[in-house]
């Protein structure tokens, strides 16, 4: 048996069926209400429906659209109560029939709560009570006995992104108001971390007179692979494992010699309020693994390159 085909089949199925549905004007009713709630759009469905629609419920609430998924059987035992009239509601049921959903239909009308219904039958039950009705009609499962939900979800799932993306750009919504959903992901990082939160401030430091023997031995006891000269609290050169790899290749090189005459004098240095992707491609830029931080001049901590990368900076 060829699974790469039936597999390939499947997806060009499903494929098919985005690629020949066909919008009309409940999709834009549907996002006619969706943009004049003034509370949440609260998503109910039963299975896979209910499945589908708990996945776009966070799609919305992660694109700037308040929204949660609320089970029919839930609802009808007492959670009704989490649906205000401020409100909308996204029913999702296939067959337009499904017994749970349609129990609750009744009560959610009576409030007068605008409802947007996706079903494949326009003249179903849940078609007669939405305000908007969004067609969900497909050819053919993919399921080769033609009765496990696998296109249908497909498109129903597709059609709640597609409703997702319209509302992100009729509202502007920006990478950084996505980030600002996700101060945890990667975006969320790139956007909001900044270096002062990731810096080191267990600092090694020393005056301009020490010697490169007891430069070492602070390297080592430092653990960072860097020693800072600092003078008034002001950052006047480093000493890294690459400057000391460099110095005993010199024909002046001597451990009793002043470590500074070894250093990078003047060295890169940044402010504390910069984002940690920032310096990140500072870093990368110059080659650079470890930066100074200042504040009104003043060191107050180090960042190195592997603390950025631990924290999942890009």
């Amino acid at each position: 048996m060829d699974f790469l085909k039936i597999a390939k089949n499947v997806l060009e199925i499903e494929a098919q069926a985005l690629l020949d549905y066909k919008f009309d004007n409940g999709f834009i009713k549907a996002l006619e209400i969706i943009d004049n709630t003034k509370g949440k759009l609260i998503i109910t469905g039963v299975g896979k429906s209910g499945l589908i629609g708990a996945k776009i419920a966070a799609t919305f609430a992660s694109t700037g659209v308040s929204s949660f998924f609320l089970h029919p059987t839930e609802a009808l035992h007492g959670d009704l109560g989490m649906i205000s009239k401020e409100d909308s509601v996204l029913a999702i049921s296939y067959s337009g029939e499904s017994e749970e959903l349609i129990k609750i239909l009744p009560h959610i009308k009576r409030f007068n709560i605008p409802l947007i219904g996706m079903s494949r039958d326009k003249n179903s039950t849940l078609a007669k009570y939405s305000d908007a009705f969004i067609n969900t009609i497909i050819h053919k499962e993919a399921c080769p006995l033609g009765v496990a939900p696998t296109t249908s979800t497909t498109l129903t799932l597709a059609l709640g992104d597609a409703l997702a993306v319209c509302m992100m750009q009729k509202r502007n919504f920006t990478k950084e108001d996505f980030a600002s959903f996700h101060p945890g992901g990667s975006l969320g990082k790139q956007l909001f971390v900044k270096v002062k939160d990731l810096m080191n401030t267990n600092l090694v430091t020393a005056n301009e007179d020490i010697s490169l023997k007891d430069a070492i031995i602070k390297i080592t006891e430092g653990k960072i692979g860097h020693l800072l000269f600092t003078k008034d609290n002001k950052v006047i050169a480093i000493l890294s494992d690459g400057d000391l790899r460099r110095a005993m290749l010199r024909d002046d090189f001597s451990l009793d010699n002043k470590a500074i005459n070894f250093a990078t004098k003047n060295p890169k240095t940044i402010q504390s309020n910069m984002l940690a992707s920032d310096v990140l491609q500072i870093m990368e830029k110059n080659k650079i693994q470890l930066l100074p931080i200042i504040e009104n001049d003043n060191l107050i901590g180090v960042i190195h390159l592997h603390d950025l990368v631990e924290a999942g900076i890009k």
